[in-house]
């Protein structure tokens, strides 16, 4: 085994992790406090007890000793203090899953894996598998709350598609970091992506080398965002690993980026929807800050949007609202914010639909605004003319 580049301290939960546990522990206080009750484990112990009897053949360490000695390794790597206990369970796709269990590991094999992957690949098998356990195990069990919060509330017909997406990147960011897991017990990323690449295919053999070049060949400015519902797809999982192992210098801001991608309005999560309200604010601060927004009537309906609204709410810097950060579906969503404001004032009207045909054209959505305003204001080419003559006169003013 060669000696890895990162040691078990780069094994941190993702960022995204952190955020939905303070969202759900400071915006759910009773439902957090249900969730990590002491009742709720013990029911939750005595059902996979039950299942793990019920669904699956257990192994034993002199039937099965290459599984035990690769589990033993990686507990040690993974430095997890606790019994472990294998499974085959009787259904026919290859895979593996973690029963959590706090202080004891449960790991169930699915399919033929065993006859499949050779010793490395097991290794990092396992490694990923009790990566969930090390993860669920932090911060006092935060994060296996969190993913119990979640995963409850989507037993619930009636759950909202934002709880749906957050329980959605909430499991592929685990998925991400139980890979890593894997490439650290394994002492690198490659028998990870063979392992990924033989459980999505069913291949003997595999090389890692080779599919890394092709998930490569899938990355790029265009490259589309996730549509994993439980976990990435096999290329991007393999991308990640990889360029974490290396430790790539922008490799979380493009985890993000093919993980959630920018913010989009049909599919917004709980942490989305943070991020939504904090941008308005700051869009509306810089909005307004203008001589033609400047009315009695304009500062009522930016009160009747937030409430606790301060004179010194400080303004987002408009050259950071790129297609990385926001989609067109919010600049839709802005376009109308900025409508809202420039219409509640008829004495200052023209002048703030030119403020804000302007902050349009700063953004990027200068077009879009303007089918805006033809479609919802109807305004008539004698109207508009005036407003984008205007415009292309300070945008040559900006150019020279």
């Amino acid at each position: 085994m060669t000696t890895p580049a990162l040691d078990l301290a780069s094994l941190t939960p993702l960022p995204y992790h952190q955020q939905v546990v303070d969202y759900l522990k400071t915006r759910e206080p009773a439902v957090w406090s249900w969730a990590s009750s002491l009742v709720v484990q013990q029911e939750h112990a005595q059902d996979v007890r039950a299942q793990l009897l019920r669904d699956t053949y257990r192994l034993s360490p002199d039937s099965h000793p290459d599984a035990y000695h690769a589990c033993a390794t990686a507990l040690q790597q993974l430095q997890i203090e606790a019994p472990a206990t294998l499974y085959q369970a009787g259904d026919g796709a290859m895979n593996a899953s973690l029963f959590y269990l706090a202080g004891e590991v449960h790991v169930v094999f699915h399919g033929p894996i065993l006859q499949r992957l050779d010793a490395q690949e097991l290794l990092a098998l396992l490694g990923h598998e009790l990566a969930h356990y090390r993860l669920w195990s932090e911060q006092d069990g935060d994060y296996l709350t969190a993913d119990r919060v979640l995963n409850h509330a989507l037993a619930n017909v009636l759950a909202p598609p934002s709880l749906e997406q957050t329980a959605r990147l909430y499991s592929l960011h685990t998925e991400i970091y139980a890979d890593r897991g894997a490439a650290l017990v394994a002492g690198g990323p490659g028998p990870a992506i063979t392992s990924l690449v033989k459980v999505h295919t069913g291949l003997v053999t595999v090389d890692a080398a080779s599919y890394l070049a092709q998930a490569r060949e899938l990355d790029g400015k265009d490259a589309p965002v996730s549509q994993g519902v439980s976990h990435p797809e096999t290329f991007l999982r393999s991308h990640a690993l990889d360029s974490w192992w290396q430790q790539a210098p922008d490799m979380e801001a493009w985890l993000q980026r093919r993980l959630r991608g920018p913010l989009a309005l049909d599919r917004l999560d709980l942490v989305g929807q943070v991020d939504l309200t904090a941008l308005t604010r700051g869009f509306i601060a810089a909005f307004v800050n203008a001589p033609a927004m400047q009315s009695e009537a304009i500062g009522h309906q930016v009160r009747s949007f937030f409430p606790d609204w301060k004179d010194t709410e400080p303004a987002l810097d408009l050259n950071t609202l790129d297609i990385e950060r926001i989609d067109a579906s919010v600049h839709e969503y802005l376009h109308f914010v900025m409508l809202d404001l420039c219409l509640v004032d008829p004495d200052l009207r023209e002048g703030a639909l030119l403020h804000a045909l302007r902050t349009a054209q700063r953004i990027g959505s200068a077009d879009a605004f303007i089918t805006r305003l033809k479609q919802d204001l109807k305004l008539q080419k004698r109207e508009l003319d005036p407003l984008t003559r205007a415009l292309k006169a300070e945008v040559d003013t900006w150019t020279q």
